[in-house]
């Protein structure tokens, strides 16, 4: 077994993306931990020698995946994803780039990459991307029509709410999540116009209580479907490792014969 093949074993193991992942919320602690001047006054050199320790160790780890998959490595969206968040922390953060230094607790998104269950839940989400786009057409169609008609049936007593379409769409916004709607909102116009419950009430129902919940269900089934796919990722590996070592036990049974 020649270098790039001992390599690809050892980072392949699941000690080793244990040990990574261990890295990285250490890394994120220590990160936290720098954000407290007493504890920086105190120990800041220690906390920045550790940083820099947790960044060689993310370097050598994409080093060592390009050097043994080569151009496959950025055929790997995951890879790539892992590239740009260590490139980030690796940009010089002095002068006028000072606010990258911020940027560095981008690392902790590194728990999604290695987190197989954490993956599972982001490619279900871009999975579910094509068709949340036709419900957020309806939702956004239904904002408009709701802003328009918000606007022409309340904005005469209530122009810091209602007076134009903007201010509309933005406190039906504020229904939808149900901050303060009742109370905030709905009840004052109510005690102006005693009808508007026949406009708010059904908002909500349609907004937040059908629509949302269409999200939800896309995204959930995208998760399932990336589940079902990975599953069979898995079963087919294992057919494949399977068929493999009955070749070698046959192919050793003859030679023996």
């Amino acid at each position: 077994m020649d270098l790039r093949n001992k390599i690809g074993a050892f980072i392949d193991r699941p000690a080793f993306s244990n040990f990574i992942l261990g890295v990285i919320l250490f890394n994120a602690v220590i990160l936290g931990m720098e954000t407290s001047k007493p504890i920086m006054a105190a120990i800041g050199p220690v906390l920045l020698v550790l940083d820099d320790i947790c960044l060689a160790i993310f370097v050598v780890e994409i080093l060592a995946k390009f050097y043994v998959h080569r151009g496959q490595f950025f055929k790997n969206g995951w890879n790539l994803f892992d590239l740009v968040i260590v490139s980030v922390a690796l940009v010089p953060s002095g002068g006028g780039l000072s606010v990258l230094r911020a940027l560095r607790i981008l690392r902790l998104l590194r728990v999604v990459s290695v987190a197989p269950s954490l993956r599972r839940v982001i490619e279900g989400l871009l999975n579910a991307l094509p068709g949340m786009g036709s419900v957020f057409l309806l939702m956004a169609l239904i904002f408009y029509i709701g802003a328009v008609m918000a606007t022409k049936l309340f904005a005469a007593a209530f122009p810091q709410w209602f007076g134009t379409l903007g201010s509309s769409g933005y406190s039906l916004f504020q229904i939808m999540t149900l901050e303060s709607w009742s109370m905030g909102i709905v009840r004052p116009v109510m005690e102006v116009y005693p009808y508007a419950w026949m406009f708010f009430v059904p908002f909500i129902l349609l907004t937040t209580f059908v629509v949302l919940n269409l999200v939800v269900g896309l995204v959930v089934n995208s998760m399932q479907d990336a589940h079902h796919v990975e599953a069979e990722e898995e079963t087919g590996n294992y057919r494949d490792e399977v068929l493999t070592r009955l070749d070698k036990i046959e192919a050793m049974l003859k030679g023996k014969v």
